[in-house]
């Protein structure tokens, strides 16, 4: 039996090495992934570290239909992070890549190893700047227009590449 397709929206970030060129391989990747089709990209946007330290970020969103189960499309996205060398000494350690399920279809999911809508990206502009360019209408289940969200993240500086 064939699953059932969803769009899912996948944040990519990385401040170590070759970053720009990082985030354009895990595009690269993501376009690769089984079952799944890479619909659109964002831009690549620089930003400031949140809560952390270090280089200024590459950030980018892509846009997939899948249809891996949310947790086996977390599992190929970590494949791909430890393929580019990612580590977690620390919570928001500077990293090589960090892919991130945003959304899966409207899906609300609270689990020890996945949370969906992720849980920190309404209060992120390096993850609302790239998604509202892909989606300008989409909403965050449980939060509502991500639009609206725009306001309260103002002072996070994000520019496009």
């Amino acid at each position: 039996m064939q699953a059932q397709q969803a769009i899912a929206y996948i944040g990519i970030g990385g401040n170590l090495g070759d970053a720009r060129g990082t985030v354009e391989e895990a595009i690269r990747r993501l376009a690769a992934l089984p079952q799944s089709q890479l619909l659109r990209t964002s831009s690549l946007y620089r930003t400031a570290p949140v809560d952390a330290s270090g280089d200024d970020y590459i950030n980018a969103v892509a846009q997939l239909a899948t249809s891996l189960a949310p947790l086996e499309l977390l599992h190929a996205l970590q494949k791909i992070e430890l393929e580019h060398g990612r580590e977690r000494p620390y919570r928001n350690a500077p990293r090589t890549l960090d892919l991130d399920v945003l959304l899966y279809g409207d899906r609300i999911i609270g689990g020890d190893e996945l949370t969906v809508p992720h849980p920190r990206m309404a209060q992120r502009a390096f993850v609302l700047a790239p998604l509202l360019e892909i989606d300008p209408a989409i909403a965050i289940p449980g939060v509502g227009a991500a639009q609206a969200c725009l306001s309260g993240i103002a002072n996070q500086p994000v520019s496009k590449l």
